[in-house]
């Protein structure tokens, strides 16, 4: 006969006898009680069970092997269908699950225990038909001037970093903001020590949004600045004037043009546009055709590398050849008192007077 068995000694030694699929012994602890995890998934009452099967005051094991193997592999079927069916008894050494009854509540927040993860994933689509199902974290303001962000914080519980979404301004004064904005902390030495600034705003309720940056650089370290277009448009970089409420008044604009692309390495010219103050276009007084190279100035057609649209061309300065033999370009010219000088090939100038009239 096997003697009365008083603890939950047995069953440990059933667990390590038998390592039933993902059931560690992490679900025990050290004084042969099953851990807190039992209690809060609710299994403790199935396991007393099992307890009081082997605790009961007159229980004895025949010395029959049969009848032994018969109440271990009751139990074995008891406990590795809790393991089995994964309410439990999986503690896996890569990862761990916590249940939403492990995370801790002080006032407001709700805490998830340190360095570990809240892990979310979604199978399903997002579909406004069908409600946006994958929407994971929902963040919603109540209230009109009400601001949902999501903050970083330094080791000493200061804000550094943050992204907030809201309609209106913090000052009833302002424009309606209505943007989702990156913010960061301004210098702690500045006009604004440690106050987050946004520095990157998208605005929403716009068919075409205005992305805006303040008290910003923005550098691109080894790559491209692409401005891209469908054909037949104009592709623009512009200089503008801020004005209220974020309000721009364009300058002059860097423009890829939207002349014909027939395919011949020609149209999307280059052009150079000026703005009056109102921000409507005057004209472009340099080109540059993507065909040729030819440059124009006060012309958007050049037939020649340099093709000037008016009646004069300037130098300013004067310059005398030491001889004609002085050190020169070929199509280079000069002038001084007396004399044009053009420099007819390479180390040869020619020369005609100049005459009153």
């Amino acid at each position: 006969m096997f003697g009365y068995i008083p603890s939950w000694d047995y069953v440990r030694v059933i667990y390590r006898t038998f390592s039933l699929a993902e059931c560690s012994f992490d679900c025990i602890d050290e004084k042969n009680h099953f851990s807190g995890k039992f209690d809060e998934m609710g299994i403790r009452p199935l396991l007393n069970i099992i307890r009081s099967v082997l605790l009961r005051n007159k229980f004895e094991f025949t010395t029959t092997e049969g009848n032994a193997l018969k109440y271990i592999r009751t139990i074995m079927m008891i406990v590795g269908g809790i393991c089995l069916l994964g309410i439990g008894c999986t503690v896996q050494k890569q990862e761990s699950e916590i249940t939403l009854s492990e995370l801790k509540q002080s006032d407001n927040n709700i805490r998830v225990p340190h360095n570990d993860r809240l892990h979310m994933s979604t199978d399903q689509r997002w579909v406004e038909e069908e409600g946006h199902q994958s929407d994971l974290i929902r963040l919603q303001w109540t209230a009109e001037r009400a601001k949902p962000a999501i903050v970083w914080l330094d080791e000493k519980g200061m804000n550094k970093t943050a992204i907030i979404s809201h309609d209106k301004a913090n000052n009833p004064d302002q424009h309606d903001h209505k943007h989702i904005s990156f913010e960061t902390t301004m210098s702690p030495t500045g006009e604004y020590p440690n106050q987050l600034f946004t520095r990157f705003e998208i605005p929403y309720d716009t068919d075409v949004s205005e992305i805006r940056t303040h008290s910003s650089n923005f550098n691109v370290m080894s790559g491209i600045l692409r401005v891209a277009g469908e054909k037949g448009t104009n592709r623009d970089i512009q200089f503008s004037v801020a004005g209220k409420e974020n309000e721009t008044i364009t300058r002059w604009a860097l423009r890829a043009d939207s002349s014909e692309e027939p395919g011949d390495n020609s149209g999307a010219d280059m052009q150079f546009v000026r703005y009056d103050d109102d921000g409507n276009v005057v004209d472009s007084p340099l080109s540059i055709k993507r065909s040729s190279g030819n440059v124009g100035l006060g012309t958007n057609d050049p037939d020649t590398k340099l093709d000037v649209n008016g009646d004069m061309l300037r130098i300013r300065d004067k310059f005398t050849p030491a001889s004609s033999t002085d050190a020169c370009s070929q199509g280079q010219i000069a002038w001084d008192d007396d004399y044009v000088y053009v420099c007819v090939t390479e180390n040869k100038w020619k020369r005609t007077e100049l005459s009153s009239w």
